[in-house]
């Protein structure tokens, strides 16, 4: 299973009678409507994060300075989901028999972990090159997949390894292809930088795992409205470990001067921050959807992805030329890419085999 919850000594009905438990609105999609859910989440991750990382640059580029405020844009977009629950009611399931309690304190608990992850990634934006930054995040599936393989019991077959090892490479190459010293950034700002983004990125693949687990041990809801109010309510735990740090740190005081002297005006600085908010918003539904059907090391292989991926979208977006080491990169973020979406492929069929068996008893 690719949401292992298995080890190699265990009976593999076993283990998909644990796994149709623990995840029954699963098991029932078909298998085209189980591709169809992973398409639009890996969209939602691939866009949210290349729009959310190119509007928090430009805010830094343009005349932004407060990294709690950066923070808070990255979480307070959570208003926008609730539009699904309004538009489709039926998504909404009764709670979980887990006591409210735990599962509050399960999302106050992610939820602050993610403000002071958002807040690590702000310091690393404002104080990094654009190819620093990248080539620092690329560490951050090698730390998933160490998370995954002690959190979640994550298998690591040989299509696996491949693909970890083959888009750690391809965003790597992505940071040395563009590398360039960091102009008017002091030797001491440019170590916190490299700290911080490191110190995010693992945090980052910690709270994946987390997240996983928490769908496996705790919540077990049955339908896709888990994802939401999930994003929901750790953005909400987010946004107030935020504001309580924009006004502890005093930055609050910043705020209109900061509005005022914006390159492109206070309008160019509200939209700006709105689409971050939005942009994040996206690619959060996107990542937790992905850790829901599939699990926390694939969300962290799209992330990469992304990562290898942002030189062609540049080359679109901007009409910038790509060089040799760019394509590279690109050709090796799809090949990895392509490894693991091929043992997603192995793995539902060996599913499909185990259907047509008689299910097994309840091994309790």
């Amino acid at each position: 299973m690719v949401v292992s919850l298995e080890t190699d000594n265990e009976d593999p009905k076993i283990s998909k009678y644990i796994y149709e438990v623990r995840f029954p609105q699963i098991t029932k999609l078909t298998r085209w409507q189980m591709w169809c859910f992973m398409a639009v989440n890996i969209c939602f991750l691939l866009i949210g994060q290349g729009a959310a990382v190119l509007l928090l640059r430009f805010y830094y580029e343009k005349g932004g300075h407060s990294k709690w405020t950066a923070t808070l844009a990255q979480n307070a977009g959570f208003p926008i989901l609730f539009i699904p629950f309004i538009l489709f009611p039926s998504i909404k399931e009764p709670s979980t028999k887990c006591p409210v309690i735990i599962v509050m304190l399960v999302y106050l608990g992610l939820g602050s972990l993610i403000a002071g992850d958002f807040l690590l990634y702000s310091v690393g934006l404002a104080y990094l090159s654009s190819s620093t930054y990248s080539l620092i995040c690329a560490s951050q599936l090698v730390f998933g997949a160490v998370f995954s393989f002690f959190i979640n019991s994550q298998k690591c077959t040989i299509l696996i390894l491949d693909s970890i090892v083959v888009l750690t490479l391809s965003a790597s190459l992505v940071g040395f292809s563009d590398y360039s010293a960091d102009k008017n950034v002091t030797g001491a700002r440019f170590t916190l930088g490299f700290v911080s983004t490191l110190c995010a990125s693992a945090l980052y693949a910690l709270l994946l795992s987390l997240t996983q687990l928490s769908f496996q041990k705790i919540i077990k809801k049955k339908t896709f409205g888990v994802v939401l109010e999930m994003q929901i309510c750790t953005s909400i735990v987010a946004s107030c470990v935020s504001v309580m740090g924009l006004f502890a740190s005093g930055e609050w005081r910043w705020l209109r001067s900061e509005m005022d002297t914006f390159d492109g005006g206070s309008l160019s600085y509200v939209m700006t921050l709105i689409w971050t908010a939005v942009a994040w918003q996206i690619c959060s539904v996107g990542v937790v959807g992905l850790i829901f059907v599939v699990s926390s090391l694939f969300s962290n292989v799209v992330i990469t992805l992304a990562l290898s991926l942002s030189p062609l979208a540049t080359a679109v977006a901007f009409k910038y030329t790509m060089n040799g080491a760019k394509v590279i990169a690109v050709l090796m973020g799809i090949w990895g890419f392509s490894t693991y979406v091929y043992q997603k492929f192995l793995d539902l069929e060996e599913n499909n085999n185990i259907n047509t068996d008689k299910s097994p008893e309840c091994p309790c």
